[in-house]
């Protein structure tokens, strides 16, 4: 890395993960990296958000899954506390016919996860993810990409095909897309520009015309 590189600030990393081999191995790895900074390690989801809350690093390594907390509900809890760390996700792929961990990772996605590493990925591959997560652009396990946006989409398209949806306007309609996805008022409202009083007011339109008793 040439000295340019090295003058610019380093990405703080959080790693949270039950097996403290895989944590600490982990770590001393990537504290090789010139312009990466191990800032905590937690041993448990709970732990992790509590530090993610504290020291705001830029990503936070969490394997999964952790025995206190789901991988949705820590994923969320972390991005609430602070928003502008990125989230990545160490799994075991699952077969194609395990739907209930396949429904695992689209809700983990949903959640706000930038991505997805398998647990044996080589270290110049986890390096250039955490790069590429601080960047805010994503990263997800090649063997998951194609199964878990085609899930995505099948999920938004059935949305827009539920009775009474094309009676919305656009903006409900975007309103809508994002509940689906798992964002609650406040972050709908920093997404597309408004304030989370006026979110509040789309929501009810949109149970409204649709009919639900709530989102």
């Amino acid at each position: 890395m040439n000295e340019a590189a090295t003058r610019r600030p380093r990405i703080r990393v959080l790693i949270a993960a039950g097996n403290g081999l895989f944590r600490s191995g982990l770590a001393s790895l990537l504290a090789k990296e010139p312009d990466i900074e191990v800032v905590a390690e937690a041993p448990s989801a709970r732990s992790g958000v509590q530090l993610a809350s504290q020291l705001r690093p830029d990503v936070v390594l969490v394997s999964l899954p952790l025995s206190d907390l789901k991988g949705p509900e820590a994923t969320r809890a972390i991005l609430q506390r602070s928003p502008t760390t990125r989230v990545l996700a160490f799994i075991v792929p699952p077969n194609r016919n395990q739907t209930s961990e396949w429904d695992e990772i689209e809700r983990v996605i949903r959640a706000g996860a930038s991505g997805f590493l398998a647990r044996d990925t080589p270290i110049d591959e986890i390096v250039t993810a955490v790069r590429a997560a601080a960047a805010d652009s994503r990263r997800l396990v090649p063997q998951t990409v194609e199964e878990v946006l085609a899930a995505l989409h099948r999920a938004d398209a059935a949305s827009e095909q539920r009775p009474g949806v094309d009676r919305l306007p656009p903006r409900e309609l975007e309103v809508l897309r994002l509940i689906g996805r798992g964002l609650d008022n406040e972050e709908i409202a920093d997404r597309i520009g408004t304030s989370p009083p006026r979110v509040k007011q789309l929501v009810s339109s949109i149970l409204r015309k649709l009919g639900p008793p709530d989102r």
